[in-house]
């Protein structure tokens, strides 16, 4: 099998185009060891990565927050992502920025080791086939913790390490996914994006991201939703309210919108809220460049 250390093509690596092979770190990376790494995931669509400023924003105030003084500036690495599409050939696919602690210290202290700052690209389709179909998830035993004990609203690696606990046990269960319950017991979010349920209200509520991240699609699907008219509640919501709820989506750079059919016991038919919003962030992410854009 394929894997992703053996693809065609380049990878941007601190400052250079490096052949795809050759792009590596040492087994001592501190990283590896220490979660000292932040990333952004990101979608290109017509050969245009879709928020791409706010994604390099993020990834940059990660970055302070992990005490990382990153070797370039945001226009520079909003260039090298730009530009690494193009030498891939990308239309529709996947572009991961990572900045990471290096080799040159071991130890929980690290303040030597070398800023590394990478970006990949790749063609990558949609992330469930037959959206509207509805994806089903299991209640996931781990938590998303005080935002007290983790950088929270960081896209920090460490973070995601429940997820993929989380992921793996749902996939070995014959589910898509898990849905997170936060410390205190209220709905956080899947393993890798936000959720919304429509409500007897008629009313759009989402889960408060006060110990989550508030993601990029979640507050352009928000934005889609307001223009459409529909109201949006953000709020603390207990498990139990599933139960009134008749849409559930997710919302997420990977699974874009998708439909739920199901979380544990409780079972939801994709409605005509769920693809008007799916429909309306199709159009939204492929909007056309203004020539003026293209030729500069």
């Amino acid at each position: 099998m394929e894997g992703f250390d053996d693809q065609p093509g380049h990878i941007w690596y601190n400052g250079a185009l490096t052949p795809w092979k050759e792009a590596t770190a040492h087994v001592l990376t501190h990283a590896l060891h220490y979660a000292s790494c932040v990333f952004e995931g990101e979608r290109a669509y017509n050969g245009r990565i879709f928020k791409l400023a706010e994604h390099t924003e993020r990834l940059f105030e990660g970055a302070e927050v992990m005490g990382m003084d990153v070797p370039y500036t945001p226009a520079e690495l909003n260039a090298a992502c730009d530009k690494l599409v193009e030498v891939q050939g990308i239309t529709e696919g996947y572009v991961r920025p990572v900045i990471w602690r290096g080799s040159e210290m071991m130890g929980v202290s690290a303040q030597s080791a070398r800023i590394n700052v990478a970006i990949a690209a790749w063609e990558w389709p949609e992330y469930f086939a037959d959206r509207m179909a509805g994806i089903r998830m299991q209640w996931a035993k781990w938590r998303r913790p005080d935002p007290a004990t983790i950088p929270c609203k960081t896209k920090a690696a460490g973070l995601y390490m429940i997820c993929t606990l989380s992921k793996h046990e749902a996939e070995g269960n014959g589910y898509d996914d898990a849905l997170m319950l936060d410390y205190r017991g209220y709905i956080a979010e899947a393993t890798g994006a936000n959720l919304f349920m429509v409500m007897p209200d008629g009313k759009i509520h989402s889960p408060e991201p006060d110990c989550f991240l508030n993601g990029i699609t979640r507050r352009t699907v928000i934005a889609l939703a307001k223009k459409r008219g529909y109201e949006i509640v953000q709020r603390h919501i207990k498990p139990e309210e599933l139960a009134e709820a008749s849409e559930v989506f997710l919302t997420g750079t990977a699974v874009e919108v998708t439909p739920v059919r199901e979380i544990g016991e409780y079972k939801f038919t994709p409605g005509d809220i769920t693809r008007t919003l799916l429909e309306d962030y199709d159009k939204e992410v492929r909007l056309e460049v203004p020539a003026t854009l293209n030729a500069a």
